[in-house]
């Protein structure tokens, strides 16, 4: 971890972890990826640094719903050219390694989202979603007669949401 106080070096991590995942990223997903699996940042620095960004215009929302994304600017990616050595050659490689190991995940989790809820008559429903920044791409809603089953269906949809997709689609597109 860098020391404290580092607030451009930080500014500059961010901006680098935008720029290696290619994609817009949640709050959540960058202090996960910047504190919280790995020590690039502290978690406060960290949230701090991400406000900081889009005040300065390095980062953007593009999307605010459950859970707002950012992405890097164009001034933000020029920023980053610029300085971009001014990160330590280790953490750069940390973090491109940590991205090319990880990013699928991180999108996936990102992009996947579901929840449960108990109905007056004692079923469950479940609520299954997979978001682009723009719209959502697919909504589910399913009745199911109990929490068991409905905490089942809520754990495999991360996993399973893509290979959903895809059958959903193509028996509805052919």
């Amino acid at each position: 971890m860098l020391k404290t106080g580092e607030t451009s070096t930080h500014k500059l991590i961010i901006l680098f972890v935008f720029d290696k995942m290619e994609s817009a990223l949640s709050e959540r997903t960058i202090v996960d990826m910047c504190s919280t699996s790995n020590n690039w940042i502290s978690y406060m620095d960290c949230v701090d640094v991400l406000h900081r960004l889009k005040d300065d215009n390095f980062i953007c929302i593009i999307s605010q719903d459950d859970d707002t994304l950012y992405t890097i600017t164009p001034d933000g990616r020029e920023s980053l050219a610029n300085f971009y050595i001014n990160i330590p050659k280790s953490v750069r490689e940390e973090i491109s390694q940590f991205v090319k190991k990880n990013s699928a995940r991180y999108r996936n989790k990102q992009e996947c989202r579901s929840d449960y809820f108990q109905n007056v008559d004692g079923t469950f429903t479940v609520a299954l979603k997979i978001l682009s920044p723009v719209q959502p791409i697919l909504e589910l809603k399913f009745v199911v007669p109990d929490k068991k089953t409905a905490k089942a269906i809520y754990k495999k949809w991360e996993e399973k949401a893509a290979d959903l997709y895809s059958l959903v689609y193509e028996h509805l597109c052919d």
